[in-house]
């Protein structure tokens, strides 16, 4: 068989899981490429630390120059992280006249129109089935399986230390057992903030939004809020409500009043009914929930993370580049092009819902009403209103309202009167529900 010499730029845990499958199960990859995908060079920092994998000598170097300039390696794994140097490496490795497989959905959400560019201009491609939901293979079904709906939604669990942390929230943790347990299992950094904060999600979302919609979104515009203030209090409630919590990424195609299209971007912790598909997703899963006008709802579900779901991601990417698969699909989508974005944002505050909200009250007649009204008074319609007693005489209770479908905007502006009143003692908490 002939070979394509692929080189790898980064060893760490992913980059050692797409070592193993190369040199492991290379009669496994050649069957799917018609040709031996030969790994020629590694390129690491440090050459003392330890690798999860063993590699033949002469592969390991610490001079990343013996990958780029090494005119036999036809492709590149990029996976080093962040923005710099893998920015720099990445437009580096395609002007040396390589096609490049990446990770590094932080920088494509960052940088994808520089990046695409140059790999068009060049002649290049770039592949980046492992940035979004790790082993899903969701971005093959976006761009090129179901190209002939019109997407329609996109919901998902995007974030799997998030999804770890709320379950075990769930089964009674708190945040902070929650964040220490993820942290001890390997599922969350000793810094989680990216990942508990929707930062992550939000990055993902953003990718997803522009293969799925042709919009074109800096990520830090996407309206996010995280887990990293959530009480578990409102875990409870929303489990004796009939719901559990999750950080959901939405992308909802909607039409505002001219009739014109626009989507509906946010990442946010969400009330999502019991029972239903996203609301069973547990652990460091993720889920994507897609809904396309000619086949209708489908759930794309697995491990978003981990070493070996990565890779193998990376390494169905490698072999569709070396069969030619990505350069086609890569010239067809005009990814980040300099073409008209084919939808935009639409403005947050518009966006439809129900919501969930609880405020500290005070114990006295007359709170329900004052709550209430500032409710009415911006035409929001109560569904149902849950309160528990108090445990002991003068303390502050938990007011639960559940809401009918609203605005964004409309919510929030109750949400800053009900603060204002002098009977509630904390900002109310607000979330949104999903049925």
């Amino acid at each position: 068989m002939e070979k394509t010499k692929v080189g790898i730029i980064g060893l760490g845990t992913v980059g050692s899981g797409v070592a193993k499958l190369l040199l492991d199960h290379g009669d496994r990859t050649a069957r799917h490429a018609g040709r031996v995908l030969w790994l020629e060079k590694a390129a690491v920092r440090d050459l003392a630390k330890p690798r999860g994998c063993d590699l033949p000598d002469g592969i390991l170097t610490d001079n990343v120059d013996q990958v780029i300039d090494d005119p036999e390696i036809e492709v590149v794994a990029q996976l080093i992280g962040g923005i710099e140097p893998a920015r720099t490496l990445m437009l580096r490795l395609l002007k040396a006249g390589k096609d490049v497989v990446t990770a590094n959905k932080a920088l494509l959400a960052e940088h994808g129109p520089e990046i695409f560019d140059a790999a068009r201009e060049l002649g290049r491609s770039v592949a980046f089935e492992a940035s979004v939901a790790g082993g899903i293979p969701i971005i093959a079904n976006i761009g090129q399986c179901l190209s002939a709906n019109q997407i329609t939604s996109l919901h998902g669990i995007l974030n799997g230390t998030s999804n770890f942390i709320l379950s075990k929230m769930h089964d009674g943790d708190d945040y902070a057992a929650a964040v220490s347990e993820a942290q001890r299992l390997g599922f969350a950094e000793t810094d989680p903030a990216m990942d508990v904060d929707g930062t992550d999600a939000a990055q993902k979302l953003a990718i997803l939004a522009h293969l799925a919609f042709g919009a074109r979104v800096d990520w830090g515009d996407i309206p996010r809020t995280g887990i990293d203030t959530l009480d578990v209090v409102d875990v409870r409630f929303a489990q004796e409500m009939g719901y559990k919590i999750k950080l959901l990424a939405v992308a909802d195609l909607v039409e505002s009043v001219s009739g014109q299209g626009g989507l509906e971007l946010h990442v946010s912790p969400t009330l999502v009914r019991a029972g239903s598909p996203l609301a069973e997703v547990s652990g460091p899963f993720n889920a994507v929930r897609v809904d396309a006008d000619a086949v209708g709802r489908l759930l794309f579900y697995g491990p978003g993370a981990g070493q070996m779901p990565t890779a193998s991601a990376v390494v169905a990417d490698l072999i569709d580049t070396a069969v030619g698969r990505t350069k086609l699909t890569f010239q067809t989508l005009e990814l980040w092009s300099n073409r008209a974005a084919r939808v935009s944002a639409a403005a947050y505050a518009g966006a439809r819902g129900r919501f969930y909200f609880r405020a500290m009250v005070d114990d006295h007649p007359g709170v329900l009403a004052k709550v209430t009204q500032a409710f009415g008074d911006h035409d929001i319609s109560i569904a149902s209103v849950l309160q528990h007693e108090a445990t002991s005489q003068g303390d502050p209770l938990p007011l639960v309202v559940m809401t009918h479908e609203t605005t964004e905007g409309a919510a929030a502006r109750a949400c800053q009167e009900i603060t204002r009143l002098d009977c509630v003692r904390t900002e109310p908490v607000r979330m949104w529900v999903r049925d």
